[in-house]
């Protein structure tokens, strides 16, 4: 396999297993659930996947427009989980650094996103993602390093 591709070591899932996979898990993160993040596509020879997120009243700032933090979690989550599908759900990628261009408010109510992995070393991945306004406009786009590891309790 090359470099530009993770390890396989089981079957891989169709992209179909692999979104019903996430859509029926019982054991979602906090953090995602909080994000109301949902995994809604998944093109696992291109490594995308497409998610859409609920930006809450509590996210936003006294603007009305939501806080950056909470933009840039959205994009840490999507990026990860589509690192953990391009992994074939075998390995976890904690971000090692994540660089964040926000290009235009988002205010309360739904939100999608998605995200890519650029390179697939072996021990490093390249990967972006960008965040869009219910028009379908780039509100924040992101790119980070991850370092991939096997699935295990830190």
């Amino acid at each position: 396999m090359s470099s530009d591709s993770p390890p396989e070591e089981k079957p891989r899932l169709s992209d179909a297993e692999m979104l019903a996979r996430f859509k029926n898990s019982t054991k979602r993160p906090p953090c995602t659930q909080t994000l109301g993040m949902q995994l809604v596509a998944v093109d696992q020879a291109a490594m995308i996947s497409r998610f859409t997120f609920e930006a809450r009243p509590e996210f936003a700032n006294p603007t009305g427009a939501i806080q950056g933090g909470f933009i840039c979690a959205m994009l840490d989550e999507a990026m990860s989980t589509a690192a953990i599908i391009a992994s074939n759900v075998t390995m976890n990628a904690p971000t090692l650094e994540m660089k964040v261009s926000f290009l235009r408010p988002l205010f309360v109510g739904a939100a999608t996103g998605e995200a890519r992995i650029l390179k697939w070393g072996r021990s490093i991945c390249f990967i972006e993602g960008e965040i869009y306004n219910p028009a379908g406009e780039v509100v924040a786009k992101a790119s980070a390093t991850q370092a991939p590891k096997p699935f295990k309790r830190f």
